[in-house]
């Protein structure tokens, strides 16, 4: 008997009835031989694990642009983060931990340059729209190595769904869903309140009086209320309680950090990279390299142009702009 297959009997006798199996996956886009270690989630976790889109996260911005402490998360930050949150919920009610994790770690790999201001901006000027969920999984299904991962369904179906209005439709993928809540509103909330932009005394009260008054406290308040809630259940829910003190703390972020706050005061500039960048390469498509575009897939030149610049980080894109507008000094 394979290691693979010894792997899928114990996750049969010890998963939870609600578990999503590995040996029940609904398959990949192309069909390929199994490996004789690895389950398929496992698999579809290490091809994440071990892509360009996956490494560019470590140079995206996650609320502050650019930030010149060591300290502030980024995107690459935010996703582990995740991946360590959901990974202990699935754990814990004996879900599948292998199709967490994947899920986790591949959930972002379409976040613009400059976080959701890039993305805004994407959607404005671009004539499809742009939703990092839905490029995320472009990156999975086409981008990444100009062929995609050919991941499977449930790991697909966990990308696309961690945002939204559509339910994924296993319990392993609204973990993921709500453990992205989870971290950003408890590690944005700490890089607010190193970057000054709040203070303790400023978080209500009433929030964490139920939630608790450190970072810690709250993630495990969190974590603990979704346990003891999903245990033994077809869904993934948090007491009312608690959901409404985690509401009512994201809705302070909306309000105090995510819009208007001083974290925000780079965006316009980041806004204005992103445009420039996107009408520059309208103009100019035969620029774009080749490499990091699907073989079989036929976008237009809109399509390959916001490709392009979705798989940028930060740094690249501003390096880029001051390259093609910033005049450098003349020599003599």
């Amino acid at each position: 008997m394979k290691i693979r297959e010894i792997t899928e009997n114990l996750e049969k006798q010890n998963l939870s009835k609600y578990a999503a199996l590995s040996m029940n996956t609904r398959g990949r886009l192309t069909e390929e031989t199994k490996c004789d270690i690895r389950t398929d989630y496992q698999r579809d976790r290490d091809r994440i694990l071990h892509s360009k889109a996956f490494r560019r996260l470590k140079h995206k911005t996650q609320v502050f642009i650019s930030p010149e402490g060591d300290h502030y998360r980024t995107r690459l930050t935010h996703t582990l983060e995740v991946s360590q949150i959901a990974r202990t919920i699935a754990r814990a009610l004996r879900l599948n931990e292998d199709l967490t994790e994947a899920i986790a770690l591949g959930h972002d790999l379409g976040h613009t340059p400059f976080g959701h201001a890039g993305e805004k901006e994407l959607n404005n000027i671009h004539p499809g729209g742009f939703k990092h969920n839905e490029q995320s999984l472009r990156v999975v299904d086409f981008l990444e190595s100009g062929r995609g991962l050919n991941l499977t369904y449930e790991v697909r179906d966990g990308i696309l769904k961690h945002t939204g209005s559509l339910e994924p439709e296993t319990l392993e993928g609204k973990i993921v869903s709500i453990s992205d809540r989870i971290a950003y509103i408890n590690h944005d909330i700490d890089d607010a309140l190193r970057g000054g932009i709040l203070e303790v005394s400023s978080i209500p009260i009433e929030c964490m009086e139920v939630l608790g008054f450190t970072h810690n406290q709250r993630i495990n308040t969190m974590i603990t209320d979704i346990i003891n809630e999903s245990m033994g259940r077809d869904n993934i829910v948090m007491s009312s309680a608690v959901m409404q003190a985690t509401n009512e703390l994201r809705e302070f972020m909306f309000d105090n950090v995510y819009i208007g706050s001083a974290a925000k005061v780079e965006e316009k500039k980041a806004k204005n990279i992103v445009k420039g960048l996107y009408e520059y390469y309208i103009e100019y498509p035969e620029e774009i390299p080749i490499e990091g575009f699907g073989e079989n897939d036929n976008a237009n030149k809109e399509r390959y142009v916001c490709d392009y610049i979705a798989g940028m980080s930060d740094r690249f894109a501003i390096n880029l702009f001051t390259e093609l507008f910033i005049p450098s000094p003349w020599k003599v």
